[in-house]
């Protein structure tokens, strides 16, 4: 071959070939709609009034949840001198049986879905929200000198929307 031949066969093949990876634009456009949806979704869910009532049942419980745990925790560090990180994990372990019936039977009226599988996402989601308020608790006790007591009840208001959230779109999903 000559060179005028090599030249105008490498005029004929593309200057480029396309990346491996998807562009830039690609990914943007798969992420974006996603975000859309869910956008959309809890604007839908904001809407329905059925939601509403079940997040003002899920506060209500999550209220005698409270009572228990603050009364659990006291009794704990108080009467029986345990130490106070000890006793969240105490407390934490009553009240969210309690509240994990409560929300089954009342709150979510999920009593058709199987039980143990319920439980079990009711626990790994309490359990995440529990280490949240955990953070909070020992930033209280530890960082701000605040009183144990008092410190756990603000820990505790603090998880609650992490909670309600999970139990909603995971445990309870109906």
């Amino acid at each position: 071959m000559t060179d005028e031949a090599t030249t105008s066969l490498e005029l004929e093949r593309p200057a480029a070939l396309p990346p491996i990876a998807a562009p830039p634009r690609a990914r943007e456009h798969s992420v974006a709609p996603v975000r859309t949806k869910l956008h959309i979704r809890l604007g839908h869910g904001l809407r329905r009034s059925h939601n509403w009532i079940q997040l003002i049942r899920f506060g209500a419980v999550g209220a005698a949840g409270y009572v228990v745990n603050l009364a659990v925790f006291a009794l704990c560090v108080h009467a029986f001198g345990i130490d106070y990180r000890v006793s969240a994990v105490i407390a934490w372990v009553v009240a969210v049986v309690n509240n994990f019936w409560l929300n089954r039977h009342w709150t979510f009226r999920a009593k058709q879905a199987r039980a143990v599988h319920q439980g079990v996402r009711f626990f790994a989601v309490s359990l995440l929200a529990f280490g949240f308020s955990e953070l909070v608790l020992i930033a209280l006790v530890g960082g701000a000198n605040m009183t144990k007591v008092l410190a756990q009840a603000i820990a505790i208001a603090a998880a609650m929307p992490l909670n309600f959230v999970g139990q909603k779109l995971w445990s309870f999903r109906l």
